[in-house]
């Protein structure tokens, strides 16, 4: 289970505190592939960049009694001043890796980035980025329990999406996915329940339709 108590998220402004979520208090199984399901700025990626350790909440906590990977997607968790080498050669050594080379080598072939592998990953674009992150956790074994995954398979062109995809599939034998991404088709084919952002706050739907067509009353219809 991932469990939020008295969990808030805001920040400050002129007017006083924005908030973002209010003290939710719920838990999330780690049993399913879940959806996460609002409109632009409701707080999807912020959700999953606190669910990976990339953000902190203001307020209250987030606990879970299983392995969760750091956010991947078009933000990902790569430190901006290192090369994307230089990122996998970090994480390589932290998880027991003497010898990096095989690993760097294939992230750079799965990123398809070309020269830019050696430049400061805050040079890179959004979809660049992803496609290192991805390829980053997809080349370790790290055994984890739920992957955070955050519009990953919209990044790059066809045969970039299929590849990613079909490592996903292979990867989804063994692990759950929490995932948000604009595509309902895309949630169909991942997911079998939901999570709605509502109200600053999270509702989880066991049955990932019912999760959609709350979704599409709330916010989709009310337009």
């Amino acid at each position: 289970m991932i469990r939020f108590q008295n969990f808030s998220k805001f920040y400050p402004t002129r007017n006083g505190r924005s908030y973002i979520f209010r003290d939710v208090n719920i838990e999330l199984p780690t049993d399913r592939n879940l959806a996460i399901l609002g409109p632009n700025g409701v707080g999807k990626s912020t959700l999953i960049r606190i669910m990976g350790g990339a953000d902190i909440p203001s307020r209250g906590t987030i606990e879970s009694d299983v392995r969760v990977s750091w956010p991947l997607g078009l933000q990902g968790g790569l430190q901006g001043n290192m090369t994307g080498r230089e990122n996998v050669r970090f994480v390589a050594r932290i998880h027991g890796y003497k010898d990096t080379r095989v690993i760097e080598q294939q992230v750079a072939d799965f990123a398809e980035i070309g020269v830019y592998f050696d430049e400061p990953v805050r040079t890179y674009s959004n979809g660049m980025r992803a496609r290192v992150t991805f390829g980053l956790t997809m080349a370790f074994d790290f055994n984890f329990d739920v992957l955070l995954i955050d519009e990953l398979t919209a990044v790059g062109d066809a045969t970039f999406k299929n590849k990613s995809q079909a490592l996903l599939l292979e990867k989804y034998e063994r692990t759950k996915v929490i995932m948000v991404n604009h595509s309902v088709e895309q949630l169909k084919k991942f997911c079998d329940g939901g999570v709605v952002i509502k109200n600053k706050t999270l509702e989880y739907y066991d049955d990932l339709e019912e999760a959609i067509r709350n979704y599409q009353e709330t916010y989709v219809r009310n337009r």
